[in-house]
């Protein structure tokens, strides 16, 4: 568990990343939080692979200060631009056009065995289930983190791979946009119903209101971003 609050940590199966968030230039606890892992690490008998281990800074500030690389046992750790966590490619700038790249990339490859399986004259409700399974899933993965903050030529991009697959099968397909909405109000409402979840106590509802606080956001990365439009949705 973090020992800071203004750090996270996520596990998932043998990965595990520390986020931190810096103010005032203060980056004592975020580097104490790594240290603090890697000495864990070694009391239990594990070895952290420093030469796998990246470290990615987020600082949209004008004047953007130098930041010391991290040291892991006396190993420099590599600063990078982006990275691929958990299927989804993040940069420095929060923007997705690497991440709907590789997606576009991956789901036109299974354009190819859709159209054969057209030629083999399997009709539409069968062609409309392998684009579930094998175009759909693909374009919609981890869709609520990103969507939201995709540029217009992004989002366009997306739709064409739809629009084929949609002249494929001969039958109409919902607009990422629409999988998209439909996505956003099924987690929001899962994390309203479900109280042990850590983002329950953000969908807080008004006095003697069925509408829920809207989310404070000063900036449109921020305001596009999964909560705000979770719960835009659930008001309307």
């Amino acid at each position: 568990m973090a020992r800071h609050n203004s750090n996270t940590i996520i596990k998932f199966a043998y990965d595990t990343t520390v986020v931190g968030l810096n103010t005032d230039n203060d980056e004592t606890a975020y580097r104490e939080e790594v240290r603090d892992l890697a000495g864990w690490g070694q009391n239990n008998n594990l070895s952290l692979n420093v030469t796998k281990t990246k470290e990615m800074i987020v600082d949209y500030r004008k004047r953007s200060t130098e930041h010391i690389p991290i040291l892991i046992d006396g190993a420099v750790v590599e600063q990078i631009e982006s990275f691929k966590f958990l299927g989804v490619h993040i940069n420095n700038k929060l923007d997705w056009s690497k991440h709907t790249k590789a997606v576009v990339k991956r789901a036109r490859q299974s354009l190819f065995p859709l159209r054969k399986r057209k030629t083999f004259g399997m009709g539409p409700e069968i062609l409309k289930r392998f684009y579930s399974c094998n175009i759909k899933s693909i374009l919609t993965g981890c869709i609520t983190a990103w969507y939201g903050n995709c540029s217009a030529s992004d989002r366009k991009t997306l739709q064409r791979v739809v629009r084929t697959a949609q002249y494929i099968i001969g039958a109409k397909l919902p607009a990422i946009q629409d999988l998209s909405t439909w996505r956003y109000q099924r987690k929001a409402l899962k994390m309203v119903k479900d109280s042990s979840h850590p983002s329950h106590r953000l969908f807080f509802l008004l006095p003697h209101c069925k509408r829920y606080r809207s989310a404070k956001s000063r900036t449109k990365r921020l305001l596009n971003s999964f909560y705000p439009q979770a719960i835009r949705l659930l008001n309307r």
